[in-house]
């Protein structure tokens, strides 16, 4: 499996999915942690991959997405954004709706 396939294989197979630096408990940049944080608001179960981890995930997500930063969060299959997106959507209340429908 090429990591194309692979990255696509994780974003199906998650119904929700952070790409992040770090871990959760260890995030290793600021707009990471807050993401993970405003997930962990919303009590959302959510898988995470740590891109810093995976060299080849970090080259190669951003041509999937269209989207040139991390972290990304997926759920049910499509980009939700990076922080400030779901921070604002956190922030209005939106998010919870979003993580509900996953």
């Amino acid at each position: 499996m090429d990591i194309h396939d692979e990255i696509k294989q994780k974003i199906e197979d998650n119904k929700i999915i952070l790409f992040m630096k770090g871990s959760p408990e260890m995030p290793q940049c600021g707009f990471s942690m807050q993401t993970a944080q405003a997930l962990k608001s919303c009590q959302a179960e959510f898988a995470y991959v740590d891109v810093l981890e995976n060299q080849e995930v970090r080259q190669n997500l951003p041509k999937i997405s269209n989207w040139p930063t991390f972290p990304q969060v997926f759920v049910n299959g499509e980009l939700i954004g990076g922080c400030d997106i779901v921070m604002d959507l956190y922030q209005k209340g939106e998010l919870q709706k979003i993580l509900d429908g996953a």
